[in-house]
């Protein structure tokens, strides 16, 4: 089959650390022609993106790292935000990532050429370049939600998303709002209730929030771990062991051990009544779905704020938006001088692809999967699209940690690449048959989830997508997802 002449190998969207970690792979591979395009001024995904006060990781910084490099001088268990994005500048340094990186590029679309057999990227600024492979790493929280609220453009204080956080803006004597209780919000609010003349918190779903086992981790450990590298990765063994528990028996197989989805709740309970004064505040503050629903997140501080006398949570629905604060369905208006939105992001109606993407026979990706079923071999390929990668995809989300999804599918592109140049082919594309298995396979082992088996339906959770099933996670122990993508069937492609 002919092939055109292409701009680059590679092109990559994403320079957060699916991106990276797929760059690294090709590196690996002897493929050295890579474009790493990102629409941000520069790398780290969300962890440049966002920098609002008390960002940290809410899992253990030794297993939220690649296990292929990690970072023994960690300063906390759970490491803040601004070591992340350190993190994220020495693996790019390291893997001689950044000479690949162009920053400020939004891509807008992208097609496939059949005859060519290549890729050609648009971008925003009306330039197009061609590539032999595509890999979509954008993120699954890359797309900010803004809620539409009537009189949202009259309101005349300030108005900050917490992916577009003000630097040093001072709360002092302000009368602030914060709309949302996720994971987000939990590291947020706690900080804003410091300086904030008066706080109120818009609730709209309660979230399960767990005590937090947080600590500053001694210099000498610090030394132990560069010194003793074994020592770090025993550390990280403990704990993801420990996630693994949760995610596999908590969440995914709720149906055979629900007592232990009871008694994560019921921890999560014990840890509101001990910090929550008020009963009232307590009940308002308990979700009505089953732990894991929605995904839960880890606090010490969160709860004790609604103790404050200048902090107030509101669970009515917001009606309005007006100049100097917000109206609320009963008719109670709220002044407020600051609005805070951590109303997280919008993951399926615009996030999956967050840019078209056109396959072979014109498929259009985000239309096929939002026509029909959210599906990826593997979480991974799609049919109709060659030499197509999506890392974050339906059923790709492996474990607690990001990275665990990362280096599986770093497994995948290894084998599947490894096998191309096998047989001496530049070509692939997986088969609709492999597709269906694997979508099949995954149906049928959420339904003993805690999205199936157990009651969500009031999580409002981003786990389901708008056809109400529950495609993020991939259902399956991490050991499990690890050794499927170093081990997939290689007849489940078709190479030319």
């Amino acid at each position: 089959m002919a092939e055109g002449p292409v701009d680059h190998e590679v092109v990559i969207v994403g320079a957060g650390f699916g991106g990276m970690g797929a760059g690294i792979e090709f590196k690996r591979l002897g493929v050295v022609d890579i474009a790493i395009l990102e629409r941000e001024d520069d790398l780290g995904g969300t962890w440049h993106v966002n920098h609002y006060p008390g960002l940290a990781v809410d899992i253990a910084s030794v297993t939220y790292s690649y296990s292929f490099e990690p970072n023994p001088f960690w300063s906390r268990l759970f490491a803040p935000g601004a070591e992340l994005k350190r993190y994220a500048e020495h693996v790019a340094d390291a893997y001689d990532l950044r000479r690949h990186m162009e920053f400020g590029v939004v891509v807008e679309s992208a097609e496939w050429d059949d005859d060519a057999g290549r890729w050609t990227v648009h971008t925003a600024d009306g330039s197009s370049r061609t590539a032999r492979y595509l890999v979509t790493a954008t993120g699954f929280l890359s797309q900010p939600h803004t809620p539409d609220f009537p009189g949202m453009d009259t309101f005349a204080g300030d108005v900050i998303h917490t992916t577009a956080w003000r630097d040093g803006y001072d709360f002092g004597g302000r009368r602030a709002a914060v709309i949302g209780t996720g994971a987000t919000a939990v590291q947020l609010i706690p900080e804003i209730a410091r300086t904030a003349r008066e706080l109120t918190v818009f609730q709209r779903t309660p979230i399960w929030v767990v005590p937090k086992v947080d600590f500053p981790i001694p210099r000498p450990v610090q030394q132990i771990f560069a010194r003793i590298p074994a020592a770090q990765k025993a550390a990280r063994v403990v704990n993801t062991s420990l996630l693994e528990m949760l995610m596999v028996f908590g969440v995914l197989h709720y149906k055979q051990a629900k007592p232990g989805n009871q008694l994560a709740a019921l921890l999560a309970k014990t840890h509101m009544r001990l910090q929550v004064r008020d009963a009232a505040t307590r009940r308002a503050l308990t979700p009505h779905y089953d732990f894991g629903c929605k995904r839960p997140t880890f606090s010490n501080t969160y709860f004790r704020v609604f103790n404050q006398r200048n902090v107030h949570l509101e669970t009515g629905t917001i009606e309005s938006v007006v100049p100097n604060g917000i109206v609320t369905a009963d008719g109670t208006r709220i002044d407020v001088d600051t609005l805070v939105l951590a109303t997280g992001f919008n993951l399926w109606d615009v996030n999956f692809p967050a840019f078209t993407i056109i396959g072979r026979d014109g498929r259009d990706l985000g239309k096929w999967w939002r026509d029909g079923r959210f599906q990826a071999y593997e979480g991974i390929t799609v049919p109709k699209f060659p030499n197509f990668l999506t890392l974050n995809s339906p059923y790709s989300y492996s474990g607690l940690s990001y990275f665990t999804t990362i280096e599986g599918q770093m497994k995948h592109i290894a084998r599947l690449f490894g096998e191309m140049r096998r047989r001496g082919t530049s070509r692939f594309e997986v088969t609709e048959a492999a597709n269906a298995k694997f979508l099949e396979r995954a149906t049928k082992n959420l339904e003993s989830s805690v999205f199936y088996a157990g009651d969500c339906s009031t999580s409002r959770s981003y786990y389901f997508n708008q056809h109400g099933e529950a495609t993020l996670l991939r259902p399956n122990a991490t050991l499990t997802t690890l050794h499927e993508q170093g081990s997939f069937p290689l007849g489940d492609y078709e190479y030319a």
